[in-house]
């Protein structure tokens, strides 16, 4: 690849740090740049001293190194459905949307105002040549207890034709240990596991603290049967699958199955329903085309959550429905389905909701 200007994403963090510094290593023109996306208050993510670090890894490598202000962009794109949704039931995914709509979106097209060719993060995930179009496809990371791909799902191939993940052919302690060899002060800064713009990990209390006035819905925690178990303080503190917080010490366990923020209503029960499917609207195929009815897939319907395997009842450019091969998780309406061809991610959609159970099973198509 000849020379180009590169922006770097970076957070402060080890990962940027050293995918700036490899980008700098092979002769490009690196331009650092930090976002304060997070309202005041809220967050540990884009802090002063996640500048400073970012400032001091840049100055280490000898590139430029700006800070732009995106917190009204963020508050509109992420944190408002963030809070959206929860009130109406559902469980988001901002850090998908985030890089929907802020880093690959928004900062891509500050970076073509400053004359880069391409954009930069430390992302766990690869780019590669989707073998059967020849198009740029998404490939998760070598590092499968780091990979992020699921997250960056509705990067299509235009976006990914012009987007760098320096680091995604290293593992974790290979980026660590690049970064101590570097000298970079970041070498072990820990990294950050919960959602970045909510202190302490109280998605309740933050989601309570910005609510819209009269929005927040208590009501009944009932059983499958309807008989009422107790009340709650609003929907927004509950999730498909969750069994904290319920109550009833010394009785059973019970697990959220159902979630009706029209009603306020919780509904519980003895143990988590396998699901037959699942339905995802508003899909991206980062792959191009979508694939053909009865097509074999591997689908995650939750970071971290192995594939499951499925196949194809439908897809299009608006929704996709997916019928496990066998009873799969419980899928959680907000959340992402993200369709994978071996490694090679195929696009995905957010969760609208399970297959029903008499769905007709799809033939198998041709792979």
């Amino acid at each position: 690849m000849s020379r180009e200007r590169v922006v770097v994403a970076m957070s402060g963090g080890v990962d940027s740090s050293v995918a700036a510094a490899r980008l700098a290593a092979a002769g490009h023109e690196v331009v650092g740049i930090s976002l304060r996306l997070a309202p005041g208050g809220d967050g540990a993510c884009c802090s002063l001293d996640d500048f400073h670090d970012a400032r001091a890894v840049a100055e280490r490598l000898g590139f430029p190194h700006y800070v732009f202000d995106f917190t009204e962009a963020f508050a509109e794109r992420v944190v408002g459905p963030f809070v959206t949704e929860y009130l109406a039931g559902r469980t988001p995914n901002p850090c998908a949307r985030c890089n929907q709509h802020v880093k690959f979106d928004l900062l891509w097209r500050r970076a073509r105002e400053l004359g880069a060719a391409r954009l930069a993060t430390g992302h766990y995930a690869r780019i590669a040549r989707d073998p059967a179009s020849g198009r740029p496809a998404l490939r998760a990371a070598a590092d499968t207890d780091k990979d992020q791909s699921y997250f960056l799902f509705a990067l299509d191939a235009e976006a990914l034709a012009r987007t760098l993940f320096p680091v995604g052919d290293l593992t974790k302690a290979e980026v660590r240990r690049q970064a101590h060899g570097l000298g970079l002060p970041v070498a072990d800064k820990p990294e950050s596991m919960e959602v970045c713009f909510v202190s302490g990990g109280d998605t309740a209390a933050f989601v309570a603290r910005h609510a819209p006035p009269g929005a927040l819905r208590p009501g009944p925690v009932v059983d499958e049967g309807g008989r009422v178990l107790g009340t709650h303080a609003g929907v927004h503190r509950f999730t498909i699958g969750q069994r904290r917080g319920l109550g009833g010490a010394g009785g059973p366990r019970r697990y959220v199955r159902a979630i009706d923020a029209a009603t306020g209503t919780v509904t519980v029960g003895a143990a988590p329903r396998p699901a037959a499917g699942v339905v995802a609207r508003d899909v991206v195929w980062s792959a191009g085309t979508p694939p053909r009815p009865g097509a074999a897939v591997g689908v995650r319907v939750r970071h971290r959550q192995p594939l499951v395997p499925a196949r194809v009842l439908a897809a299009d450019g608006t929704e996709v429905r997916l019928a496990f091969d066998a009873p799969g998780p419980a899928v959680t309406p907000g959340q992402a389905a993200v369709l994978y061809r071996g490694d090679l991610v195929l696009g995905g959609g957010w969760i609208v909701g399970e297959l029903a159970v008499h769905e007709p099973r799809p033939v198998p198509a041709a792979r």
